[in-house]
């Protein structure tokens, strides 16, 4: 099982980010918050702040952790370690993602989303009395 961590981001407004998994990826074109792998001697918080800034170019801040989600995949399984977060440096650009979106909590379960996500998702929307 592999640990990837996730960040939900959420911008002035109240609006989360999202990214859509480009064509060539694993889960192409699904919609997921970003994140990554975390290497060995990482903490979770660590290999978050790092990954963002890989793939979107940003800085963040985490606010809070939300409860992870163990998820098996046909070819792979993973734990999914989600953190709400805020940028507080730079503008995003797309390194490894196709798209991104900033959408209302209430649209976010209208998205084709990973499987691992899912139960974040709902967990986030769960925190905020949002159904």
């Amino acid at each position: 099982m592999v640990d990837v961590t996730c960040a939900i981001i959420v911008n002035p407004e109240g609006q989360v980010l999202v990214t859509q998994r480009s064509a060539t990826m694993k889960l192409p074109l699904k919609w997921e918050f970003p994140g990554g792998k975390m290497e060995f001697g990482e903490t979770p918080a660590i290999c978050l702040i790092r990954e963002i800034k890989e793939e979107l170019n940003v800085t963040i801040k985490i606010l809070s952790e939300l409860p992870s989600n163990k998820h098996n995949y046909p070819d792979f399984s993973i734990n999914l370690i989600p953190f709400i977060c805020e940028i507080t440096e730079g503008s995003i650009e797309l390194r490894e993602h196709s798209q991104y979106r900033w959408l209302h909590p209430n649209v976010l379960l209208d998205l084709d989303w990973a499987e691992a996500d899912l139960p974040i998702v709902a967990n986030y929307l769960t925190s905020l009395n949002v159904t």
